[in-house]
């Protein structure tokens, strides 16, 4: 084995490590010392491989990522794509609730948000967010429609954490998921209904994928489809 592959699987051996002392004692119990000690190395290995504490924090973060990542299921054509949002949002809820400690660590930070795994994430909620608007079933912008949706599934999960046990009510998240669907969705496709701004929506998301106008003459449309599209 070469010393990238021993170094990989080292880092791993950390990782884990790391995300055992959070998961059993917290985040103040993940020391370099203590990670050490617990992935059977020296603390000099951790400052080689990671370069200091937060170094290791970032890495256990990106870990945190990829694996929800990994976990994602991605219909590229659901039936129904109001439930395929619900379905998605329960996904990334219960994710968090499945790993508390972990969930804190990844979204306490805002620089955790460059993490690569993060960002594909987040072109995977971007890609379902255009289906709805080109099926005329959005009810707002798609950059609001997105942050609207991850905000609520992370503002579910971290409510949901912080409070007692003794007083968590499972109707919370249902409530804030409907709301959520209320918030970015139409009950029926707009390009149904009279009215331009559903169109469109439909028609700006379906505009990167044509090719018969040139760059300047998109540009335009899409001025103008920015336009209507707001003006519900």
């Amino acid at each position: 084995m070469g010393s990238e592959a021993r170094d990989t699987d080292t880092r791993q051996r950390v990782v884990d490590a790391a995300i055992g002392l959070l998961e059993r004692e917290g985040r103040d119990a993940v020391t370099t010392r203590a990670v050490a000690v617990a992935a059977g190395l020296q603390p000099p290995a951790i400052y080689r491989l990671f370069g200091d504490k937060d170094g290791l924090l970032e890495a256990v973060a990106e870990h945190g990522f990829a694996t929800f990542l990994a976990g994602k299921r991605v219909d590229p054509d659901p039936e129904d794509l109001v439930e395929d949002l619900r379905g998605s949002w329960d996904l990334a809820v219960e994710f968090g609730l499945e790993n508390p400690a972990l969930y804190m660590l990844m979204y306490s930070d805002t620089s955790h948000s460059g993490s690569a795994a993060f960002r594909a994430g987040l072109e995977i909620l971007r890609g379902r967010v255009r289906r709805l608007a080109a099926g005329g079933w959005l009810r707002v912008g798609e950059d609001l429609a997105v942050d609207v949706i991850h905000a609520t599934a992370r503002g579910a999960v971290l409510t949901w954490l912080s409070a007692p046990e003794t007083g968590r009510d499972p109707a919370l998240l249902t409530t804030l998921r409907e709301a959520m669907v209320t918030a970015v969705t139409s009950e029926k496709p707009a390009v149904r209904t009279t009215g331009p701004a559903g169109a469109a929506r439909a028609l700006r998301a379906a505009l990167p994928d044509q090719t018969a106008l040139s760059g300047a003459e998109q540009h335009l449309l899409r001025e103008w489809l920015n336009r209507l599209a707001e003006d519900a």
